[in-house]
């Protein structure tokens, strides 16, 4: 039986049994994207994920789907991401959602809100709970598509000129903290300042602000914090957590096909592995090296902790009687946060509690 008549009638399961491969993949579109990130090049660990996930990108798709990564400031200010991937003036954006709290409360419980989630008990809710599902709805009035990208693991509580020794220090105190964390702190008396990563150095050193927080040792010492300010905090109880977000236009996002959005994902998924793994490798050195420089470190008096406790829980009651998106999002969350902290008191805590108190 010649060829052509061997494959007419035996059908694909015939042809692919004899080994025969028929050319049934479609050629995928050549696509550019521009990614515009909230963060400094000079921090490789955060900045450093889109670059990872773009990365991956190409070598996914064979070139073929490229997207160009710019530092905060390059093409939008750091914190107009979200306004320019909703008008389409970039396809995609790499940010910390609750740095647009002011959009929306509910910006932030995709991110970190003070006592909230850990980060593994965050990517739990994301991935196997309903967190993609209701932020993705939320997102949804924004024309975005969110894919996570990245988290920290907790940080710590941020570089200070004066000793807190009470919460009475916490008054007239001009604090740079990141998104809703701002609304604990004013309750405490302090006053929150919102200063895109890469400005908070000088602000500190003119001292325009009295105190700052970041993330953590490896990039607070990049960023020189310990030359300015000599008290370090922990921990940052307003982000034990906090998870970075790819923020796609949804009308770029549908435009991709099948396998493009599958790549999407994937390579999503890798920067969001990558970008904590990071942290954890290289913050132990760096904290090593801050203190051997002289910083002092230094747990928040308990009173403070209490306090931020006391106001964060009074904010959360009074925002789901006000703002339906927030009821809506933050009533799964915090369901999904008591079981968690149930179930990681035992296991986690007990085996971290003993271990790190040993002599290794």
């Amino acid at each position: 039986m010649e060829r052509r008549s061997f494959v007419r009638h035996a059908g694909l399961a015939g042809v692919l049994a004899a080994g025969v491969a028929p050319a049934v993949v479609q050629a995928q579109a050549q696509v550019r994207w521009r990614l515009a990130s909230s963060f400094p090049k000079s921090l490789d660990t955060i900045f450093g994920a889109a670059d990872v996930f773009a990365k991956k990108v190409s070598e996914m798709t064979g070139g073929k789907f490229q997207i160009s990564v710019h530092a905060g400031g390059e093409l939008v200010p750091a914190l107009q991401v979200v306004d320019a991937v909703q008008n389409a003036t970039v396809e995609i954006a790499h940010t910390a959602p609750y740095y647009f709290f002011g959009k929306d409360e509910t910006f932030a419980i995709g991110c970190a809100i003070p006592f909230g989630l850990n980060s593994r008990q965050m990517s739990a809710w994301m991935f196997e709970g309903n967190g993609l599902k209701l932020m993705r709805e939320f997102y949804r009035n924004y024309n975005i598509v969110n894919f996570p990208g990245g988290n920290t693991g907790a940080q710590m509580g941020g570089w200070y000129r004066k000793q807190i020794k009470s919460v009475a220090d916490m008054k007239g105190l001009k604090i740079r903290i990141g998104g809703f964390a701002g609304r604990v702190v004013e309750r405490m008396g302090a006053v929150p300042q919102q200063i895109a990563g890469g400005e908070i150095y000088s602000a500190l050193e003119k001292g325009t602000i009295d105190a700052a927080e970041w993330v953590g040792p490896y990039d607070d010492l990049k960023l020189g914090f310990n030359k300015v300010a000599p008290n370090y905090y922990y921990p940052g109880w307003w982000e034990g957590g906090p998870q970075l977000d790819f923020f796609i236009n949804s009308k770029a996002f549908d435009a991709l096909s099948a396998e493009y959005k599958a790549v999407v994902e994937a390579a999503s998924a890798l920067a969001h592995v990558e970008m904590q793994a990071k942290y954890d490798a290289k913050n132990p050195a760096a904290l090593k090296q801050l203190v051997g420089s002289g910083t002092k470190l230094f747990r928040f008096p308990k009173d403070v902790l209490n306090a931020a406790f006391k106001e964060s829980m009074a904010i959360y009651s009074e925002l789901s009687a006000k703002n339906p998106n927030w009821k809506k999002v933050y009533e799964d969350y915090a369901t999904f946060r008591r079981d968690q902290n149930l179930w990681f008191r035992f296991a986690e805590a007990g085996f971290d509690e003993f271990v790190q108190q040993q002599k290794l």
